[in-house]
């Protein structure tokens, strides 16, 4: 069992990413063939046949605008992966971190109440995939500052998925 949640992109702004992206970018479904995109609506890969839009995303913007911290220069935004269409979000019996491969590479980042990077690390997912996030987890929160971490892909630098104190 995860000792932290891996909070996937909540339904209210999934409604607004697909009208509008957060580059105000309307998105383009298309049908998947089967390369299994990681979706960030319910955190796991999707199926050949579903109807998914590559939308860029701010997820630091949108934590801020709830928080009302100051992220400045540290607020960017990337690609995500969504289903076209509303969907139900992540499985109740869903277990492990999401998008863990063992020997896959992600970052770790920190941020403060503020917004602010409070540091990283690299992460090489071990065979023991949930152990691996896991002590990163508890790493991150050792320090008192860091209240949010974000997980994203270092291959294209894609978020995956964040974890709150």
């Amino acid at each position: 069992m995860n000792l932290h949640e891996a909070r996937p992109i909540g339904p209210h702004v999934l409604e607004e990413l697909r009208t509008a992206d957060d580059a105000g970018r309307p998105p383009v479904p298309y049908t998947t063939a089967g390369d299994g995109e990681p979706l960030r609506c319910c955190l796991r890969a999707a199926a050949p046949g579903e109807r998914v839009a590559l939308v860029s995303y701010a997820p630091l913007r949108r934590w801020a605008a709830g928080t009302r911290a100051r992220p400045g220069a540290y607020d960017e935004q990337g690609p995500v992966f969504i289903h076209a269409d509303a969907c139900g979000g992540p499985r109740a019996d869903r277990s492990g971190y999401p998008f863990s491969r063992a020997g896959a590479l992600r970052t770790v980042r920190r941020y403060d109440a503020e917004g602010r990077i409070a540091g990283g690390r690299l992460l090489e997912i071990p065979d023991e995939e949930e152990r691996g996030f896991d002590e990163a987890f508890a790493e991150a929160f050792a320090d008192p500052e860091v209240v949010l971490v974000h997980v994203r892909a270092v291959e294209y630098g894609c978020f995956h998925f964040e974890v709150r104190r």
